[in-house]
Order: C-alpha cells, then structure tokens, then sequence
C-alpha cells in the first residue's frame, strides 16, 4: 500500500523503490573510494608530519590542494586540459579505428596471424618511450610525434582485443552461421563482430590506458612551441622546482585517467549483461 507522502508527492511506491535502489548502489560503490581517498591522504600527511623531506620537496595535502583551487580558477590550466583531451581523442580514435581493422583481417586468416600475431604482441610490450626519438626524427618538434606514439602504442591492445573476442566465441554460433551461409561481411556484421564485443570493448580500455601513458610520456618528451598541455605545465613546475603545482598536475592526470576508464568500465558492464554475461546482483 502508498504511503501518505506516495499519496502526497504522487510518487508509485514501484518508482520510489527503484529510487531507492539506485541511491544504494551508488553509495555502495563511492564509499570504498572514498575510504581508499582518505587513506591516502592520512598515509600522505602522515609522512609529511614525519619530516622524511623538507616541505618544499614533500608538501602537505592541503598545501597541494590550495595550489590546486588556485589552477583551476584561471585559464591555464584548463586550457592544458583542452589541449591534452584533444590530442587524447584524436590519438585513441585513430588507434580505435586501425587496431580494429587489422584484428578483423587477421583473426580468422590463419596466415596473416601466424605472420603477424608475434609482431603485434612484440609492438604491445615495446616501451612507448622507445618510440620518440624515432617519431621526433621522422616528424619534429609537432603535435604528429606525439599523435604516432600514441597510435603506436594503442593500436596492438586493441587489435588483440579483437582477436581475442573472436576467440572466444562459441564454435556452435560460427556452425550455425556457416549451417546459413551467410557470406563474409554478413558473418562479421551479423555474427562475428557482436559476439566479439566484450572483448573488444576490454581491448578499448587496455589501448585508453596505453594511450593515455603515451602521451603523457610525449608531452614531456615533445614540447611543441606556443602550445600549452598537461605536459608542459608538468615540465614548467619542474624546471622552477615547484613540487606543490607538480603534484597538482600529477593529480589532474590521475583523475582524468580514472574518470575514463570508469567509463570503460561502465559501458563493459552494460555490454556484459546484455550479451548475459552478468547477473542483476553482480553489477
């Protein structure tokens, strides 16, 4: 039966359950967070108060964070970001768009993978770093250096991400597919690439986390003239030995890199559990 403030607020007591039932779960999943974020900053303080460094080579959480406020309320940093985030998104979806190609024409094609498998796998474990002073030498001091390394980098994760969902699907599905003959685009629009979509997706988010080390690594590697960057504003706290900004900008770094991949994580769940690979409870 509604409760008098159902009655009052018209709300059905099927939506306020649901309500409900939202608000849980997100509490349930900030507060570990939140408790790991304390921590952290109780252990950082800790060290602070124990005198291990002097204060302007280990300052204190608050002194960070009133650097921080003070970032953010002008254009400079915000304008790295944009910068940043442009060569992000541009970077990744190139990697996106020629890692899933080249795991599409390989996955079922025996020869090219055993051509071609070691040499992807081999690229994935090369160091990005690796790859500047060749990208610095092949397209200068510019934003394309940083852009190559990215895709360089990206490209293989999301290319065994593919691989690696075709993989796994069921022999029944591709028999069954076979049994209609469908022809090859029709397999994989149809067949192959939906039932490869998990995979893929955690292929998505394994090449976000390459790129995202990629370019933070080339930002500080590549300094393109009058442009401004999360990178260069890292080199520029650095050069005037100015640790409180540094960790600031350290710290912008790791919340857009958690930020995304929390996105990747969210759109992998919401995958999983419609192809049924996740129960209601377990999300």
């Amino acid at each position: 039966m509604a409760t008098e403030l159902d009655r009052a607020v018209g709300l059905p007591p099927a939506a306020d359950g649901a309500r409900v039932g939202i608000a849980q779960r997100v509490v349930a999943a900030v507060w570990p967070k939140l408790v790991a974020l304390a921590v952290v900053i109780a252990g950082w303080q800790l060290i602070v108060l124990s005198g291990w460094k002097p204060s302007f080579v280990l300052p204190g959480p608050a002194t960070v964070a009133e650097n921080l406020w003070h970032q953010l309320q002008g254009p400079v940093l915000w304008n790295a970001i944009a910068t940043t985030m442009e060569r992000a998104v541009t970077g990744f979806a190139m990697a996106a768009l020629i890692g899933s190609v080249i795991g599409a024409l390989i996955a079922r094609n025996r020869p090219l993978r055993t051509a071609f498998g070691p040499l992807i796998t081999g690229l994935q474990t090369m160091p990005a770093i690796a790859w500047f002073p060749f990208a610095i030498i092949f397209f200068g001091l510019n934003t394309s250096a940083i852009l190559f390394v990215i895709v360089i980098g990206a490209v293989p994760s999301v290319a065994l991400g593919v691989i690696s969902g075709v993989d796994h699907i069921s022999p029944l599905l591709l028999r069954a597919a076979k049994a209609l003959q469908l022809k090859p685009f029709a397999l994989y629009r149809h067949v192959i690439l939906p039932a490869a979509l998990p995979m893929f997706v955690a292929g998505l988010k394994q090449g976000w986390a390459f790129a995202w080390r990629s370019l933070m690594a080339g930002e500080l590697v590549v300094l393109v003239a009058n442009t401004s960057s999360i990178g260069v504003l890292l080199e520029n706290a650095q050069n005037l030995t100015d640790m409180p900004s540094a960790m600031a900008i350290m710290i912008v770094i790791l919340t857009i890199g958690i930020l995304v991949d929390a996105l990747f994580s969210w759109l992998d769940m919401r995958i999983r559990r419609r192809w049924g690979l996740l129960d209601d409870h377990d999300a």
